[in-house]
């Protein structure tokens, strides 16, 4: 029986939170054929189901650790944590309806192409941001006009 060991996977990359290893392209294989819409879904799954697992674990930590300090320094301090802890959630709240969506993307086999342009977006890109909807190119020429406009 394996030991198991407890792990920080929110430094951890998505392949390893998943458990699974980079994608091995056979030669002359068909993008996003089953066998790689497989391999990303899996990849979300964990992802989703480890995001899942931190919400539930803040709620927790909050009933916990909620005291009524009676210093206004302390009680200021955990506030400012808490706010912190419910910011972060709020983020991945958002990240977690983006997963959502690209699940339903892989389901529908609309998965892995651009959005703007319908170019490949690659393997390895996805393997690293697999809710990206943009090729490189068009994400850096957003990026670009989004700096421009900010300015």
């Amino acid at each position: 029986m394996k030991k198991e060991q407890k792990v920080n996977t929110s430094s951890l990359s998505l392949l390893a939170i998943a458990g699974l290893e980079p994608y091995k392209e056979a030669k002359d294989e068909e993008y996003m054929n089953p066998k790689q819409l497989k391999h990303f879904k899996l990849i979300l799954e964990a992802w989703l189901s480890q995001l899942q697992g931190e919400m539930g674990k803040t709620v927790s930590h909050m009933q916990d650790e909620a005291a009524n300090f009676p210093d206004p320094a302390d009680r200021a301090t955990q506030e400012e944590e808490f706010s912190l802890e419910l910011r972060a959630r709020d983020r991945e709240r958002k990240l977690i309806k983006k997963i959502e969506k690209t699940l339903k993307k892989i389901e529908i086999d609309d998965f892995g192409f651009c959005e703007s342009c319908g170019v490949e977006i690659g393997i390895r890109r996805l393997e690293a941001r697999p809710t990206a909807d943009l090729c490189i190119d068009c994400k850096t020429l957003a990026e670009l006009r989004e700096k421009q406009m900010g300015m």
